[in-house]
């Protein structure tokens, strides 16, 4: 059944700060985007928000709590944000959920921006009615959240869950912590745009970063540019080690795909099945689901005002 307490939710990022009013999986209301890159400082930041909350609460006054979900490393217990992914100005230890709390009158909840969408995806989309799953946000970087027995996986420094920085060749390229191989430095959007228009050059095609796309080269995927279809077939092997890696550590009921890449259908999910079907134990492989997330670039939202909704009558998973 729909919850039917209304909540606010919070979507932190890298270019907009996105802020508005939730009720089950519904988003009722919005206040305009907050540009992320103005501000000079983290009480500027909250200040922003805080205003942007008021404004929702006098439309909606009978909002119970606030989940903010904020891309980077944050202590869901303490209510802590330690750093900003890709914002500078947030490079320290901030205690958000006390300075909002306080400033709002209302319960805060803050977690990592990819666990809101897996806590979306499981309760209201596509994981409802399963047990375990990994969630996976395929952008800039590669954002993942785990459910194991229907709980969050969080880890004993509440970071767990960061698979973007796991290792699909040991030797491979450095990742931001010394890490060789982290799987984003393959294919995060802006590594596979890269890759995807030195390969086009390759072919003494002249192509630029920003042609390449994962739109862009869906659509040349679809007029049968071999170029763009290989770059779908790497994608492919790099995200299926990924998952094989996952499988046989967590067997989890199901992966749930979301971000800009998973828009591209059967171009990634094909070879991603063919590739998984290679790696995996048949028992493994054959009970795995793999889905595409339901809710879109409204996951993060969605997912961080049902945190807030689950956190204010203390049934938070």
């Amino acid at each position: 059944m729909e919850q039917s307490k209304k909540t606010i939710g919070v979507d932190f990022g890298a270019t907009t700060i996105i802020i508005g009013v939730v009720q089950g999986a519904r988003i009722l209301d919005k206040t305009a985007p907050l540009p992320t890159q103005q501000f000079t400082d983290p009480a500027a930041i909250m200040d922003a928000m805080c205003a942007s909350i008021r404004d929702l609460q006098t439309r909606h006054p009978e909002v119970v709590a606030v989940g903010l979900g904020m891309p980077g490393w944050v202590d869901f217990y303490r209510g802590v944000l330690y750093q900003l992914t890709n914002v500078p100005v947030w490079n320290h230890e901030v205690p958000v959920r006390e300075i909002m709390g306080r400033a709002l009158g209302l319960p805060i909840v803050l977690d990592n921006d990819a666990n809101c969408m897996a806590y979306a995806e499981w309760k209201q989309g596509a994981g409802v009615g399963l047990e375990s799953m990994v969630c996976l946000t395929l952008g800039t970087g590669i954002g993942g959240g785990i459910v194991l027995h229907n709980r969050m996986l969080r880890g004993r420094t509440v970071s767990a869950a960061e698979l973007g920085q796991t290792s699909v060749c040991f030797n491979g390229r450095r990742g931001p912590f010394g890490n060789l191989g982290a799987v984003e430095e393959y294919i995060g959007c802006n590594e596979v745009a890269a890759d995807a228009a030195a390969m086009y050059a390759e072919q003494g095609i002249a192509c630029t970063a920003a042609e390449c796309t994962p739109y862009h080269l869906a659509q040349a995927a679809r007029r049968g540019d071999t170029v763009a279809l290989r770059v779908f077939e790497n994608f492919a092997e790099k995200l299926a080690c990924l998952m094989m890696n996952m499988m046989y550590a967590f067997v989890p009921d199901a992966f749930i795909i979301g971000g800009g890449v998973a828009k591209a259908g059967d171009l990634l999910f094909a070879p991603l099945q063919r590739r998984l079907q290679e790696q995996l134990f048949p028992v493994h492989y054959n009970a795995l689901k793999i889905l595409p997330a339901h809710f879109g670039a409204d996951s993060g939202l969605v997912g961080a005002g049902l945190m807030a909704a689950d956190y204010e009558d203390a049934s938070l998973a």
